[in-house]
């Protein structure tokens, strides 16, 4: 039985390039890069060429990219030290977040006491700058945090109209950009965002590494303390093998980057006409002309399918999510369902489908019989 994995949104597969990477330097440059003899002065100089080779890809300067853990860390990190350093008096984000940032702004307004607003979703899942104008007019030293692509439904958000608003009434722009980064040119300098943040595994990189983009004299101060490493910003000795294969994947994402959409983009228009074929009345969540390797698709089956339906298609080989990984083995709503779909809809059989340039329209077709089959 072929296995189809068409879960891309959750993780991806290493490249082999990244993998060769990481091994040659595991093997070659396994020093410390704090360390001052030839070992680490080595191990530093690659850390050192892999920032550069990030930063020249997002046109930014090396000083601004930070490498962390992944983007739970960078979101909790960037967050936290926006109102406990920056001293922000208010966060404006929405209910639709990626769980590391509705959490973590949960827990400031526990600790801090600080005002949280929510900008509205629109009905196709994108978020309403409208009312974001209407909040921002507000005078508070704000934040705004509003992810670049919805990991779950694929929409995805103007982050440069949402940088002029954001600068228009002096607020702070934080994005989530796991989702896009690696799979959309993103040009940093040219944007008026104060701090995104990567996942390497998002981009077939290797999981436990990602990396921060944090403007100039931001102000930001640590999350942890330890060593001076990361100019101070970020204790620990570096994990120089999984920032080197980050940044290989990195590089090779955007060197491949027209090509590898055409080719995501045709399978999952191959996929919608499946659907259409075989499943009248199926309904995608949030935008037709979302992000190119997300559709989150509404099934009209019954709601007794529900339940069993990954574990289904697990059963068949075939790998897709309900909704966020990070949710996984929950029996509650994905919230992001919950904020654009009736009560009615929600309880109704969803799929997040995510690709991957490895995917095939034979994949598609392998997913459609298993639902016919269900």
């Amino acid at each position: 039985m072929k296995k189809i994995y068409l879960d891309n949104a959750s993780t991806t597969a290493i490249r082999p390039e990244v993998i060769q990477e990481m091994t040659k330097i595991m093997t070659e440059d396994y020093g410390n890069p704090s360390s001052t003899h030839s070992f680490g002065r080595n191990a530093k100089n690659r850390l050192e060429l892999s920032r550069k080779s990030i930063a020249k890809l997002l046109n930014v300067s090396a000083q601004e990219i930070i490498f962390t853990s992944g983007g739970t860390e960078g979101n909790n990190w960037i967050l936290r030290s926006a109102v406990q350093d920056l001293k922000v008096k208010r966060i404006i984000s929405s209910k639709i977040e990626h769980h590391a940032v509705l959490l973590a702004i949960t827990a400031l307004q526990k600790e801090f006491s600080i005002r949280v607003d929510y900008v509205n979703v629109l009905p196709n899942g994108t978020i309403d700058l409208t009312h974001l104008s209407v909040l921002l007019s507000q005078e508070v030293k704000t934040l705004v945090s509003l992810m670049h692509v919805n990991n779950e439904i694929g929409t995805v958000l103007d982050l440069e109209r949402v940088g002029v608003i954001c600068k228009q009434y002096n607020a702070l722009f934080h994005s989530d950009t796991v989702q896009s980064m690696g799979k959309m040119k993103l040009d940093l300098q040219a944007t008026a965002v104060d701090f995104v943040l990567a996942s390497a595994h998002k981009f077939h990189g290797p999981k436990g590494v990602g990396f921060a983009f944090v403007r100039k004299n931001s102000g930001l101060q640590p999350l942890f303390y330890g060593g001076e490493q990361e100019k101070g910003l970020r204790a620990g000795t570096e994990a120089v093998h999984q920032i080197a294969g980050m940044a290989k994947a990195l590089e090779i994402s955007y060197s491949n980057l027209d090509s590898e959409k055409e080719h995501i983009t045709a399978v999952k228009n191959y996929l919608v006409e499946q659907m259409e074929k075989n499943f009248p009345g199926f309904k995608i969540n949030g935008t037709s002309d979302g992000f190119y390797n997300i559709i989150n698709v509404l099934l009209p089956f019954s709601e007794e399918k529900t339940a069993m339906i990954l574990f289904h298609l697990d059963m068949r080989g075939i790998a897709v999510s309900r909704g966020s990984a990070c949710q996984s083995g929950s029996i509650r709503p994905s919230h992001v369902l919950a904020e654009i779909l009736s009560d009615d809809l929600v309880r109704k059989p969803s799929l997040r489908i995510s690709f991957s340039h490895y995917n095939t329209k034979e994949d598609i077709d392998g997913l459609i019989e298993a639902l016919k089959n269900l």
